[in-house]
């Protein structure tokens, strides 16, 4: 079990406590019984949590909220000085990237001067947010002074909006700068998680930023051959089926579709920064996902005259059934087709802005609809037949494709055997029923 300190207010303290990492994670140790404090500054979405309301989607994390702040075990906080009121500080700002995409740790270590002298030695520092490699040792020398600190690394890995029910099934990995630390860190995730793994700090470190780049490239080759197929003119997704059918090697093979948001990206830059930019294969993937808005366009260009074409995106959070719009390669999108005259229209379904239109309304004043985001509300969705649809997902139905024959429209049929089939049907394509399985 953690520590529980008698003379502490908290049993933790989040600090970034009301984002997409802190305030699951918060919600988790609280329905387990320790006190939690919920550290931020923004006070108009601390005041929602207050209220039982969850600020953004998170499936799972409502009922567990309204559950915890009636008992109360968490508590929203906008006073720094309740930092030195936890024994565990667990801080969820992580290494942002200026616009060359190279991580700006100084931002990081100043935060840390800035809340400094609301830290003390008995407290367990865990730092849970991507940092660039060495980071943490950094911390450790701007606060020493020759004393003992206890600083831990128990990075996230979970899916946006899937941390409530990620965080009881993946195992954490832990690191520290002392045995102390690891200790404490591992005592206090063994309330939350399954297994624990304990690891060095590069280890650890590694492991988190090897996690995304490793997402990021495999989105990357998907969109790279979708490329290949579109410009081959054959329908990719029936490539990537036909691949995967009974085909355990090639299982992994993901749809091609937008790769964005704030950490794949981010993340893989970072270890291309810290390998000296010899990380060719993240530079790769980054030019192949950060391209693929301009493919679409310039694919939309030799059939149309886009100065004459309204056309609408489907879809501007930056993956499906979430509301998180950070990063979101939709608005890449619509930003190249605005420079190529095109009239673009927006349409969201869990975010609101006054700006986009409905999912109906996108279809009836279109002429061209890009399916940006496969959100589980436009699945078999109806396109009439005038409108050109470019939907890499393969979720809507109907429309004018480039490829009349898309995977939705054609019907698939595994030929269960060859065995007893003769020669003459074989070869007798024009029999066989295919319908997707």
């Amino acid at each position: 079990m953690p520590i529980k300190a008698p003379n502490s207010l908290y049993d933790l303290i989040i600090i970034g406590g009301l984002g997409h990492i802190g305030l699951p994670l918060g919600i988790a140790f609280a329905e387990k019984g320790l006190k939690v404090c919920l550290y931020d500054i923004n006070k108009e979405t601390g005041e929602k949590v207050k209220k039982g309301q969850m600020p953004f989607i998170e499936y799972g994390a409502q009922e567990i909220l309204e559950k915890v702040l009636k008992e109360g075990t968490l508590t929203v906080s906008y006073d720094i000085k309740d930092i030195s009121k936890a024994i565990y500080v667990i801080v969820t700002i992580g290494t942002p990237v200026d616009e060359h995409l190279t991580p700006q740790t100084r931002a990081f270590l100043e935060f840390f001067e800035n809340i400094r002298e609301y830290l003390n030695q008995n407290q367990t520092i865990i730092i849970r947010s991507t940092v660039y490699p060495n980071t943490c040792q950094q911390l450790l020398r701007m606060l020493g002074n020759g004393r003992q600190w206890h600083i831990a690394y128990c990075p996230e890995r979970i899916t946006e909006g899937y941390a409530i029910k990620e965080l009881k099934e993946l195992p954490q990995i832990v690191a520290g700068l002392s045995d102390q630390a690891v200790e404490r860190a591992a005592n206090l995730f063994s309330v939350i998680a399954p297994k624990i793994i304990k690891t060095s700090m590069g280890e650890a470190e590694l492991i988190k930023l090897f996690s995304n780049a490793l997402r990021y490239i495999q989105f990357a080759l998907a969109n790279q051959f979708y490329m290949i197929s579109s410009r081959f003119g054959v329908d990719y997704e029936k490539v990537r089926w036909a691949m995967k059918e009974g085909y355990e090697r090639a299982a992994n093979l993901p749809t091609a579709g937008f790769s964005a948001g704030p950490c794949l990206l981010k993340d893989t830059m970072q270890l291309a920064a810290f390998d000296s930019n010899n990380f060719l294969l993240g530079h790769a993937a980054m030019m192949i996902n950060e391209g693929l808005p301009n493919f679409i366009v310039d694919d939309l260009k030799e059939r149309h005259d886009l100065a004459n074409k309204k056309i609408g995106i489907l879809g501007m959070a930056f993956k499906a059934d979430v509301d998180d719009t950070r990063d979101s390669l939709s608005y890449k999108l619509g930003k190249i087709l605005r420079f190529n005259g095109a009239q673009v229209y927006y349409s969201e379904e869990f975010t609101k802005d006054p700006t986009f239109v409905s999912k109906e309304k996108l279809v009836e004043i279109c002429d061209v609809i890009i399916v940006a985001t496969p959100h589980s509300n436009y699945k078999g969705m109806m396109v009439p037949k005038r409108v050109e649809v470019i939907d890499l997902w393969g979720i809507v139905v109907g429309g004018e494709r480039k490829l009349p024959k898309g995977y939705i429209t054609a019907e698939y049929k595994v030929i269960p055997s060859f065995e007893n089939v003769t020669a003459k049907e074989v070869f007798s394509a024009k029999k066989v029923s295919y319908s997707r399985k």
